[in-house]
């Protein structure tokens, strides 16, 4: 799952984010059907919302993207702004200020961000989902912190294949929940074409493999562990990507800040902590079947302790700002 996930924005290469289903009540017994299957990306629960189209692109529900949109927006590490502010008001050229973001998803991380930044702005909004791209341009911010534009325009692609020719002219390089989705190759890549434009990135809500629960339960532990195991499947990252950037970042010169930001959730977030345990469990269960033996009671357990607001989980996440060499090419 997708700790991470927006306003994290959907990773464009083809992680998959889950449907929104309904409030939990009294009367609702979860079964373990109800999370079998699920995929999740970067701390969060993720499903197929619907079928692929016919290029094979996968349809993510943009209501899961809404429902952590807020907790995503508290999460984030104010503290790296003032030195991501320092940086752009000093880079050369001064014209207007020309952001990409990857993997916007419904474009949270511009709502988030654009009204802390001054000056005009132009975000290039990337997904391989022209049906996310359409919520990112209508819920698109209109003005910055001073009152100054904001404009944007999509770019449908790959952002796997990023290069720094893509980035001429850029300012800044943002994305949210994407780094635990991506391999090292490709968290290699970015670096590397960041550092070829001399554009800073800031990388937010990256998942670290923590969990914590209270209360406490005895298989606490042995969920979160099967589900960081899922995040690792194949040659993805999971939570050892932040990691992988930072070094990945500073191999290539660039100057690396990292601070936590994680989801603190309580009974105010009753939706969003029922979404993201039912991802969790069914991530677990897809990587650890045996676990199943025991996750109808536990999750029964755990939605009944949040539906009651007796449950609080903080799901640990770091945010990267990469401030490489400014080049001559630089916006």
């Amino acid at each position: 799952m997708s700790t991470a996930t927006t306003p994290a924005g959907v990773p464009e290469r083809g992680a998959t984010e889950p449907v929104e289903s309904g409030p939990v009540t009294g009367a609702t017994t979860p079964e373990v059907s109800d999370v079998s299957g699920m995929i999740a990306r970067s701390g969060v629960p993720g499903q197929r919302g619907a079928a692929a189209d016919a290029d094979d692109v996968p349809r993510y529900a943009p209501q899961w993207l809404q429902l952590r949109e807020g907790a995503d927006a508290s999460a984030r590490a104010h503290e790296l702004l003032d030195p991501l502010r320092i940086r752009l008001a000093n880079r050369p050229g001064r014209g207007d200020l020309v952001i990409h973001d990857l993997g916007c998803g419904t474009g949270s991380m511009g709502r988030w961000l654009a009204p802390r930044l001054d000056g005009a702005q132009h975000w290039i909004l990337h997904d391989r989902d022209p049906y996310l791209l359409h919520f990112a341009t209508v819920g698109a911010p209109r003005a910055a912190a001073d009152g100054s534009r904001v404009s944007v325009t999509t770019q449908r692609g790959d952002i796997g294949r990023l290069t720094t020719d893509a980035l001429a002219g850029a300012s800044l390089v943002t994305a949210s929940a994407l780094l635990d989705v991506l391999t090292a190759e490709e968290i290699d890549r970015l670096a590397a074409a960041c550092a070829g434009a001399g554009v800073p990135a800031l990388l937010t809500l990256s998942v670290v493999g923590r969990i914590e629960l209270a209360p406490a339960d005895p298989l606490d532990a042995e969920f979160a562990e099967a589900f960081n195991a899922h995040q690792r499947r194949g040659d993805l990252l999971g939570p050892d990507a932040i990691t992988t950037a930072c070094e990945a970042f500073a191999r290539y010169g660039a100057t690396v800040r990292v601070h936590p930001s994680p989801w603190r959730l309580g009974p105010d977030d009753a939706a969003l902590t029922e979404e993201w345990l039912r991802g969790w469990v069914g991530a677990a269960c897809e990587q650890r079947p045996d676990l199943a033996a025991h996750a109808e009671s536990y999750l029964r357990s755990r939605l009944t302790a949040c539906a009651a607001g007796a449950l609080r989980a903080v799901v640990h996440h770091s945010d990267l700002l990469a401030l490489p060499r400014p080049t001559g090419g630089a916006a």
